[in-house]
This record gives structure tokens, sequence and C-alpha cells, in this order.
């Protein structure tokens, strides 16, 4: 008898797996799956619907008249209104419906888009980065079972998401809204999904970290955003084809209602997440198949401290933020020259410039689209604000806790980040918007003043991480609640200026105390209020964390 050995500290090749069912377990993960996320989908698939119907409802009054409508078109038929809403073909209808398609499609997909990637990747790479996946395989559990289960859930929401959206627009009985065309929009949103779904399946094979791919995947949905308005305002729009948003858009509901342009969208998914299953083969559980770089043999003395330690950890987001708001802000001060044309005639809109004040249509407007990028901004603060509580649960934080390091020190590092981080990104977003505004409108002082509008904001940025610090060392099972700050002050801060919200509601919002620059006089009172309510709840966070127990690992 003969035995095989290895050396020491050598590992033994595996024997290929041969006769397995590599989708074992994927029933029962799907429930797992869907169990977790009873509360997650439930409010995306939700907050989709109810913001197209009540913005359809809405076009009762914004577009009553055929003559409103007949502006609203004119107001868009330019290469800038068109960048930001979609392909002109729309445009030979005045419809109810093609206006909602228009309008909408190209904005409510980035959502959709982005549902269906931060589902994939909580259910694949979040799963083996906590360890928990490699626990679940272990039992009978094939290879494929996890990435087969997320994809089916991002599958079920999208096509839940496509009912809902076609029975709820046809129940609104508008003129122009009819079944058919209900089916082709609800559809159109279910395909994008789908795309960027399996492109996060593909992601998560290439990096070991959950951030790391849902930023690969959301940069695509950022590319595919920018060739679609590149596409749509040039002259023959070939950019648009290279967009899955381009292609959804080119469904044209309610105007041809055109269903092979969401089949280029079905077959780009499949080949998308038939890639993922390949080259998830290529990599062993919980890493990535792009290798990872050696640092350095001595850290700076900037990383040894809480804020740089948190700086390394948020410096990807950061830049991602900075980048799209500098773009974002970018994009509609390109068309701040032509505002008053775009907007003549639509009598609400017209409302809401003047209720804002300014000494024009320019300045009442760049008030209205300051609200927007801060909610994005926002956006950025609550994440990082509430990146102290992904660490803890993830066991990162107690063996640096375990150090000299103290809660307080650790916690306020990322709070610092923070509340730095989203001045910072207002501050690039008010760049955009400035430059590209003094060029759309030839007056060289719009850029002191936009960047000067943007950082007006910041005070209410600190406000909101604030609360999420409030949440996270009082109520850190509660932290996601935080989120109710940045969606409340879009809801209220820009929908409310159209749809003539009261404005008790605004006073709400710590975005609803900022002054309106540029419109309106600068007042200092608020902004020094909103900074000492920042502090008074950061504050108060932190000595909530210092007397809990942490999430032991």
């Amino acid at each position: 008898m003969t035995s095989a050995t290895t050396a020491p500290g050598t590992r033994a090749p595996a024997a290929p797996a041969t006769g397995g069912n590599t989708l074992a377990g994927t029933r029962t993960l799907i429930r797992f799956a869907l169990r977790r996320d009873r509360v997650r989908l439930p409010v995306w698939i939700g907050a989709l619907v109810l913001a197209t119907l009540t913005t359809a409802n809405s076009f009762r009054t914004l577009y009553g008249d055929p003559q409103d409508r007949a502006n609203a078109v004119a107001g868009v038929d330019s290469p800038a209104g068109l960048a930001l809403s979609g392909p002109s073909h729309y445009l030979v209808d005045d419809g109810f419906g093609s206006l909602l398609s228009h309008q909408m499609i190209g904005f409510t997909a980035v959502l959709v888009g982005l549902m269906s990637v931060l589902t994939v990747t909580r259910h694949t790479r979040a799963e083996e980065e906590t360890g928990r996946a490699e626990l679940v395989r272990s039992t009978v559990v094939g290879r494929h079972a996890h990435l087969a289960a997320a994809l089916s859930v991002a599958v079920l929401a999208d096509v839940v998401l496509a009912l809902l959206l076609a029975a709820g627009l046809t129940g609104l009985g508008m003129e122009g809204i009819d079944a058919q065309g209900s089916l082709v929009y609800g559809c159109a949103h279910a395909a994008a999904g789908l795309v960027f779904a399996a492109v996060a399946a593909v992601t998560v094979q290439f990096t070991a970290h959950t951030r790391g791919a849902s930023g690969m995947a959301l940069a695509v949905i950022g590319a595919a955003y920018v060739l679609r308005a590149a596409g749509d305002s040039g002259e023959n729009g070939a950019l648009s084809w290279l967009s899955p948003i381009g292609w959804v858009q080119r469904s044209y509901p309610y105007v041809d209602n055109r269903w092979w342009p969401l089949l280029l969208c079905l077959v780009s998914a499949v080949a998308c997440a038939a890639a993922g299953f390949v080259l998830s083969t290529r990599r062993d559980v919980g890493a990535g198949l792009r290798p990872e770089k050696a640092g350095a043999a001595t850290a700076s003395a900037v990383l040894a401290t809480p804020v740089g330690f948190a700086l390394r950890l948020h410096r990807g987001m950061l830049t991602g933020f900075g980048t799209g708001l500098f773009l974002m802000g970018a994009m509609y001060g390109s068309i701040l020259g032509e505002a008053e044309d775009m907007l003549a005639g639509i009598e609400e809109i017209e409302e809401a410039l003047e209720r804002i004040g300014g000494a024009g249509v320019a300045e009442s407007f760049a008030s209205m689209v300051m609200a927007v990028l801060t909610v994005v901004a926002a956006v950025y603060v609550v994440m990082a604000a509430l990146r102290p509580r992904s660490e803890e649960t993830a066991g990162r934080a107690e063996p640096l806790l375990a150090t000299g390091l103290s809660r307080s020190r650790w916690a306020g590092g990322h709070l610092a980040v923070a509340t730095g981080g989203g001045t910072v990104v207002l501050l690039l977003a008010g760049l955009g918007f400035g430059i590209a505004g003094a060029a759309s409108t030839g007056d060289a002082g719009l850029l002191p003043d936009l960047v000067g509008a943007a950082l007006a904001y910041a005070p209410a940025l600190w406000v909101t991480a604030g609360v999420a610090a409030v949440l996270f060392g009082w109520f850190p099972r509660a932290v996601q609640a935080a989120w109710i700050v940045p969606v409340y002050a879009f809801v209220v801060g820009y929908l409310g200026q159209i749809l003539q919200f009261p404005d008790w509601m605004d006073d709400l919002s710590p975005f609803g105390h900022v002054p309106r620059l540029p419109a309106a006089d600068m007042d200092w009172t608020p902004l020094l209020w909103l900074t000492l309510v920042a502090a008074g709840l950061m504050w108060l966070g932190l000595a909530g964390f210092r007397r809990r127990d942490l999430d032991m690992k």
C-alpha cells in the first residue's frame, strides 16, 4: 500500500467537482433573500411607483391645456433640453403619455438600475465579504446558487415594478395613457433593471469588496446616462444606441410602443449574467479576479490618525460623488441660459419661480436646481455617516477599539469625513454649475454666486450627518431611517415648489431653512442655528455610542 504525501506548508490540489448540482439550494437562498429584503424592496418599488403616478397625475394641472403641452414641448426641444430628458421623437405627440415617458424614463431607469445593482451586490459580494457565503456553501449549496438567487430576486423586483407601473398608470384614466403604452412603459423599466443587475453580476467577480463592486456597476450606469444624453442632444443619436437607457427610451411608450429595443436589453442581460457565472468559477470564495495591490511597508503618519484612516476608507466614494456632482452641475449649468425659453408658458413652474424670487428666471431656476444638487450631496453624507455602522456589523470596529483608540475618536473621524467630504462635493457641484452657467448665460458673475449658493447648504448637510450620528449612537438598528432626511428634502424642497406644498412642510427639513441663493438675499442667522444644531446632534450621537455595547462578531 502506498500513500501520497505533500510537503509541509503546501496545499494539495483539489480534485475537480464532478456531477454536482451547481444550483443546489437556490430556492432556499431566494426565500432567504426575500425575507431579508421584505422592507427594503417594497420601499424601493413603492417609492418608484408613487413618484411616477404622482408626476403623471400632476400633469393634469401642469399641462391641462393643449397650449401648455405645446409650450412644454417647445421648451425642451433644444440640445440642452433633450440631453436632460430624452430623444426628440417623443415630441411629435404632446399627449400626457408621451410627455411622461420623455421626462421620466431617463431618470427613473437610473433609479431602477441602482435598485437592481444594490440587490445583487447585497446578496453576493456582501455575503462573501462578511464570511456568511463560505459558511452557507459548506452545506449542500451549489457554487452558482448565491448568484442565481440574487439575480432571481432582482428580476422578481423588476417584474413586480413593471406590473405595478402598468396597472397604476392605466388606472389613472388620463388621456393619452392607455393600457398598451403603460405595459411598454413598465417593461422598459424592468428591462433597464435586468441589464444593470446582470452588470453587477460581472462586477462582483472582480473585487473582493462590496463597495468596489457597487461602485463599478454604478459607474456603468453613469456612463450609460452620459452616452444617452450625448446621443440625444446630437443630430444622429448614434451614441444613444450604446446605452441601455437609450434602448429603453427608444421603445417609445405611448408613441410607437415598440418592443424590439427591449430585446436588446434582454440579450445583453443574458450575456452579462452568463459572463458572471463563468467568471465566478475562476476565483475563490471571498476573493476577486483583480489581484489586491501590495501596500506600503509602513503606514503614513496620516493613515495612523482616525480622520486619515476614515478618509482612506471613504476616498473612492468621495471621488465618485465629487466627480458626479461636478458633471451634474455642469449639465444643469449648460441650460441655464435657455431656462427662460424652456419654462415660458408653464404656469405652475413660473409661479414656483416667482415664490422663490430673484432678479430673473435664470437666478430663480438656479435656486431650484441647487435643491436637487444638495440632495445628491446629502446622499453621500448619509452613506458616509453610516459607514461606522457597517464597520461595526462587519466586525472590523472591534479590533480597532480594543487598542488605545477611543470610541469618540473613531466614530468622530468618520463624521469629520462625512461633513468635510459633503462640503467638498457641494463645492464641486457649485463649481460645475457656476462654470457651465456662466458660459451659458455670458455672465461671469454667476460663478462665485453659484459656488456660494452651494456652500450655503453645508450646515444643512451637517445636520443630516448629525441625525445619522444620533441614530447610530442610540438606535443602531434603525440607522436606515437617516435616509428620510434627503428623501423628504427632495420631495418638499423640489417637487413641493411645483406642487405648492404648505410652507410648514418645508420648515421640517433642515434644507428648508437655507436662503435660496442666488435668488434670495443672504441670511446668516439660520445657517448659524443649523450649525449649532448639527454640533449638538453629533455630540449626542457620540455620547450614545460611548454608552452602548458593540455588536460583537
